[in-house]
C-alpha cells in the first residue's frame, strides 16, 4: 500500500494569485484615518504616535483567513492506494526417485563428488521457490511411495522437508514409478477447486516394482485432468554406484579419500517415461547433467504459468478540516485584535 498528499480540485489552487492582487491594490487606498481633524495641528497635540502596522497586520491575518478558505475548497486528501494480487495457482506433485541408483555421481563435473539425488534436490528447491502462488506437494518413491508432503504453500516447510530425504531412508528397494505416479494423481484429484494440475515425475531408473505399471498411472493421471510431465536423469553410459551409508545417505570413502566404487549402473530405457507424458499431455525430458536438468525445470515453469490478477483501489482521507480550523482560528485573532488593540474609534 503507498500513500500520497494530493488536492481534488487542484484548479482552485489559482485563486490564491488573487490574493497579492488585492494586497497590492488595498496599499494603494492607503489607510483610513482612525479620527478626522480640520487642522493637522490638532492632530499633533494629540501627542500619541500612530500604529501604523495596525493595518498591515489586520489585513494579512484577513488574506491569511481566505488563503486557508481556498485551500480547504481545493480538496487536499491523502490518497491510500491499495494493490491486491489474487493468484489462480497451479496445483503441482512432485515425485523424486529415491531408489539407491540415484547415488550415483555420473552428472558431476570434473573433480566433483556430487549424487544425481544432490542435484536433483538443488534443482528441484530452485522450481518451488519460483512457485510462490502454487501449491505443491512431494511424494517420494523407492519400491514403494511415500507422501514426504501435501499440497501446501507453505513452500519453506516444504523444501526443509525435502532437504532431510536421502538415499536409503526408503528400505524398499526397487523403482515403482507408476505406484508413485498414481499416488501423486490421487493427492490432486482431492483439491476439488484445482484450476490446474501437474506431475512432475524424476527418476534415474527403470520401472520394477509397484501395484500398477507407468502406463496406466499416467492414464489415471489424465483421466484426473492432470499432465504428467517425466524427467530421466543419468548419463547413457554405464557408471558405478558408489558405496554409501543407507543410514545417512552420505558417501563411503576409502583411507585416502576416494570414493569406492561398487555395482555398474547400465543406462535406463526411458520409453516408457515418453509415453507416460504424451499420454497425459505432457512432456519427456532427458538431463545428463546440472545445466540440463534446470533447463528443463525452467522450462516447466514456463510452460505452465500461473493466472494471477491485480485489484487496484484507493481510499481517500479528507484534511480540507485542518485548514478550516487554521482559517477559523485566525480569524477569531483578527476579530479579537480589531475590537481590541488595534480597535479604530470612529
Amino acid at each position: 500500500m503507498s500513500t500520497h498528499f494530493e488536492f481534488q480540485y487542484s484548479w482552485v489552487l489559482l485563486l490564491l494569485a488573487l490574493l497579492p492582487l488585492y494586497a497590492l491594490l488595498r496599499g494603494k487606498q492607503g489607510r483610513h484615518a482612525a479620527l478626522r481633524f480640520p487642522s493637522a495641528d490638532l492632530a499633533r497635540a494629540a501627542g500619541g504616535v500612530a500604529r501604523h502596522a495596525a493595518g498591515r497586520l489586520l489585513l494579512f491575518l484577513r488574506l491569511l483567513v481566505v488563503g486557508l478558505c481556498v485551500v480547504a475548497l481545493a480538496g487536499p486528501r491523502f490518497a491510500n492506494e491499495r494493490t491486491e494480487t489474487r493468484a489462480s495457482g497451479v496445483d503441482i506433485m512432485l515425485v523424486l526417485d529415491l531408489s539407491w541408483s540415484m547415488m550415483a555421481l555420473d552428472m558431476s563435473g570434473p573433480g566433483e563428488r556430487i549424487t544425481r539425488m544432490d542435484i536433483a534436490r538443488t534443482v528441484m528447491e530452485e522450481f518451488i521457490r519460483k512457485r510462490a502462488d502454487d501449491r505443491i506437494g512431494l511424494v517420494v518413491f523407492s519400491a514403494v511411495p511415500y507422501l514426504a508432503s501435501p499440497l501446501t504453500l507453505n513452500h519453506d516447510w516444504l523444501i526443509k522437508n525435502m532437504q532431510r530425504l536421502h538415499v536409503g531412508l526408503i528400505r524398499e528397494l526397487g523403482t515403482a514409478i507408476g505406484d508413485a505416479t498414481a499416488s501423486a494423481a490421487r493427492r490432486l484429484e482431492s483439491q476439488k477447486d484445482s484450476k490446474s494440475r501437474i506431475i512432475i515425475v524424476l527418476t534415474d531408473g527403470d520401472n520394477n516394482r509397484g501395484e500398477i505399471d507407468p502406463v496406466p498411472a499416467a492414464q489415471l493421471a489424465a483421466a484426473l485432468k492432470a499432465k504428467v510431465y517425466t524427467i530421466g536423469i543419468g548419463i547413457d553410459l554405464p557408471c558405478n554406484l558408489p558405496k554409501f551409508s543407507p543410514m545417512t545417505g552420505e558417501l563411503d570413502l576409502d583411507p585416502a579419500g576416494n570414493v569406492i566404487p561398487t555395482i555398474l549402473l547400465q543406462p535406463a530405457n526411458y520409453s516408457v517415461l515418453g509415453r507416460m507424458a504424451q499420454l497425459s499431455n505432457g512432456r519427456f525430458y532427458r538431463a545428463t547433467n546440472l545445466r540440463e536438468l534446470q533447463s528443463i525445470y525452467r522450462e516447466i515453469d514456463r510452460l505452465e504459468k500461473t493466472e494471477v490478477t491485480l485489484s487496484r483501489s484507493t481510499t481517500f482521507t479528507p484534511l480540507f478540516q485542518w485548514p478550516l480550523l487554521a482559517a477559523a482560528m485566525l480569524l477569531g485573532l483578527e476579530l479579537l485584535l480589531a475590537n481590541t488593540r488595534y480597535r479604530r474609534v470612529p
